[in-house]
């Protein structure tokens, strides 16, 4: 089996580049004894087995997922590395292209994006970057397919490990006479290959700490014995001095002006009004205001009207018409009409909402605006201790916590990447949307997009809160520096947005086939048998036994119906399970049935605080056992399931105990 390995800075497009070159075959695992996510894949018809090393912008490592590379290279041997690099910003790439090249392994310098360096009025010379770097150069627009199919051709025809010879800077003498004797005791007393003990002492010399660990675990007494020495003579910049300056003599003999564009241009004047420190903001609520006007007014909410009269009507109908004709047991015909099919198509139902959520953002990713929306952010998350790469992980999990938490990897602070998971579950997944759907759908019709928004922001404003008190507590005086690429602007193309769409939107549909699957199942037995078996009245079940329960917990806030509150300690298991939980205690699979009758129990002003509660109180299961997994603390799981209770408990319960001043107070959203 012939190994490739894909490595890159992040954002210059090597995961499209994957996708292409594996034809989507591929599988996740972790690393061995780490939680950071490991991809490999396959090309298709070859022997040629592809890995997805993380993106990093130097060997050496200030994260988890950066100290996989370094460790990957010093202990696996690649048959080949497929340097993937941003051809518009090849003179901070090439900076870990040198490092590479250095080790002596095999590369092929893959310039992606080309088809932005031409925009800018740049082409760089294949020809003479092979010439200076010792290794073969390919170019690719990976988002128009362009010359992906003939990288993909000559990476599948791969036998055997090509012959590669390392890269030789011209480094100052005293740093060439540090690298040569320490290479040269290496080779002498640890019986190591010369080019990798050359690179090794490099690395060393650089304060790479992935490589000073490995030096002190193999006890590599050459190199730790002139630590204090290459340290003192400040070796380190001199390193990076030379790697700069050949960087851009190189760029300089290999750079071919031609016929400029206005795109260039034309990103700045936009990187002008959307980046502004004034309007940056006002923009970015501007645009999730549009999204979720598409999502619940426009598009999506007209699009689930006609799957739930569907669900709730034909299929519901005929489902129950079929059993009664074949004779099946009342238990039966309630498992599978008032169970299974209300249950699960309660869910199903709020597909096209969420989707055309996912497109929208999906849309803006592809589009270059989601690097803008971190940077205007950056500011706000400096004040409370972060920066705009803690936003990032929170806008992510816009669609899972889950996800959300483990982007949260990429921060290099211990303090500020804690902070950020345990800030994550306050924001507003995808999970719980299709309850906002069903309160708005029945209490502020006309103003669906606008509650929802504020929901979304009113999660966003706890978590920064609550990041701020955390600050104080941890100490934090200093976060970390903020770097990020702004792309250049592109017209979205429509199979990237549906593939980013349906990767988004597959994991609801997957867990509405399984967890909310199982979920209705345990909350029809719930709810359809009590202490003396089958009822046929669901207020007898123990279901309701366990809302009764509760009802003074939730009173307070408004909430006294039994069905609403047993549905609430269902979402626990998954915040889906709530819309499906109620759909089996109400015995109904239609939207409209469930929205009349929530609106017998409690008012507009209650079923704001039922919103606030259901977006702040308990993270679902997932999303606990992902703190777990990536705090490596029972302590904070706990402190994260406590905490948010009672945030939720305290908010809601603010909306709920004075309803005529804020029904006054917004007369036209009631």
């Amino acid at each position: 089996m012939t190994t490739v390995a894909l490595l890159g800075n992040p954002n210059t497009g090597k995961t499209t580049i994957f996708n292409s070159l594996t034809d989507k075959y591929a599988y996740v695992g972790n690393w061995t004894g780490v939680t950071v996510e490991k991809k490999l894949g396959q090309i298709k018809d070859s022997a040629v087995t592809l890995v997805d090393l993380p993106g990093v912008y130097s060997l050496n490592p200030l994260t988890k997922d950066e100290a996989i590379v370094t460790s990957y290279l010093l202990n696996d041997h690649p048959d080949l590395i497929l340097n993937v690099t941003n051809a518009g910003q090849l003179k901070r790439n090439l900076l870990l292209t040198i490092e590479v090249l250095e080790l002596g392994a095999p590369v092929i310098l893959n310039l992606n994006m080309i088809d932005d360096l031409k925009r800018q009025g740049k082409y760089y010379d294949p020809k003479v970057l092979e010439e200076w770097l010792g290794c073969e150069v390919k170019t690719t627009n990976a988002r128009s397919h362009e010359g992906v199919a003939a990288l993909k051709a000559e990476l599948a025809s791969l036998k055997e490990r090509r012959q590669a010879k390392p890269l030789l800077l011209d480094y100052p003498p005293m740093v060439k006479q540090a690298i040569r004797q320490a290479t040269e005791a290496l080779v002498k007393d640890y019986d190591m290959d010369h080019d990798y003990a050359q690179w090794l002492s490099i690395q060393y010399i650089n304060k790479n700490k992935a490589v000073r660990r490995f030096a002190l675990f193999r006890d590599l007494t050459p190199l730790r014995s002139q630590e204090k020495y290459y340290d003192t003579q400040n070796f380190e910049d001199q390193i990076f001095n030379t790697r700069f300056a050949f960087i851009e003599k190189l760029l300089g003999a290999a750079s071919q002006p031609i016929a400029s564009t206005s795109k260039v241009e034309m990103t700045s004047k936009i990187d002008r009004i959307v980046t502004n420190p004034v309007l940056g903001l006002p923009i970015f609520a501007g645009i999730f205001f549009l999204i979720f006007k598409l999502s619940f007014d426009w598009v999506g909410t007209p699009l689930s009207d006609m799957l739930d009269g569907f669900i709730s009507g034909p299929l519901s109908t005929t489902a129950d018409q079929v059993l009664t004709a074949a004779g099946a047991l009342p238990v039966l015909r309630s498992l599978i009409v008032d169970g299974l099919i209300a249950g699960v198509g309660g869910i199903l139902v709020f597909i096209p909402q969420i989707f055309v959520l996912f497109a929208c953002i999906s849309l803006l990713e592809d589009s270059g605006y989601m690097a803008r929306a971190a940077l205007v952010t950056d500011r706000i998350m400096q004040f409370i201790g972060l920066n705009g790469k803690s936003f990032i992980p929170l806008i992510i999990g816009f669609g899972c916590n889950v996800t959300g938490i483990m982007a949260a990897r990429t921060i290099e602070q211990p303090k500020e990447r804690l902070i950020t998971t345990l800030i994550s579950p306050f924001m507003s997944c995808s999970a719980r949307l299709p309850v906002y759907s069903l309160v708005v759908a029945a209490f502020f019709p006309k103003h669906q997009a606008l509650i929802v928004l504020s929901v979304y922001f009113l999660g966003i404003i706890v978590a920064l809160l609550v990041a701020k008190g955390y600050q104080l507590y941890f100490g934090v005086t200093d976060s970390s520096v903020f770097i990020v690429e702004l792309p250049q602007y592109h017209l979205p193309r429509f199979d990237v947005i549906w593939h980013g769409t349906w990767d988004k939107g597959k994991g609801f549909v997957k867990k509405a086939g399984t967890v909310i699957f199982a979920g209705t199942v345990i909350i029809w037995l719930l709810a359809s048998f009590g202490p003396h078996g089958f009822v046929t009245n669901s207020s007898h079940s123990f279901a309701a036994s366990l809302g009764h329960l509760l009802v003074p917990f939730l009173a307070p806030v408004g909430i006294t119906q039994w069905q609403t509150i047993a549905a609430l300690f269902t979402g626990v298991l998954a915040k889906e399970a709530i819309t499906s939980s109620m759909m089996v205690m109400f015995h109904t699979s239609s939207q409209a049935v469930l929205i009349s009758a929530l609106g017998q129990f409690i008012n507009p002003v209650a079923a704001y605080a039922l919103l606030v509660f259901i977006l702040l109180y308990a993270p679902c299961f997932a999303t606990l056992g992902t703190i777990k997994q990536e705090t490596g603390s029972t302590k904070w799981t706990i402190w994260s399931l406590v905490s948010s209770l009672i945030i939720a408990y305290g908010l809601a319960d603010l909306h709920g105990r004075q309803p005529l001043h804020l029904e006054r107070s917004f007369p036209c959203l009631v």
